[in-house]
């Protein structure tokens, strides 16, 4: 947690003994800092961000594959083309 974020809660909780709404300004804070706030291990903490990974990291596979397979596929159509005598994709 962030050390300004706790000194400013210890803070609040001190003086909500004088004024309890501060208690409430305390409850708040906390409860967006474990909701919104980062976590620790610097992994994304919303929904969103983890389903966002999720699909780039489907999409950079994605595009792997095809930058593999397109060499192969090209070089296929290559040989295609030379023993046909014609352009590759078998049109003459």
């Amino acid at each position: 947690m962030n050390p300004l974020l706790v000194i400013t809660l210890v803070a609040l909780m001190g003086f909500g003994f004088v004024e309890p709404v501060l208690w409430l300004a305390a409850a708040v804070l906390v409860f967006a800092q474990v909701r919104y706030g980062r976590r620790a291990d610097g992994s994304a903490g919303s929904r969103g961000e983890r389903e966002y990974r999720a699909y780039r990291d489907r999409r950079d596979a994605q595009a792997v594959f095809e930058r593999r397979y397109q060499r192969e596929r090209r070089g296929w159509l290559s040989r295609q083309a030379r023993r046909q005598g014609g352009r590759p994709g078998g049109r003459a």
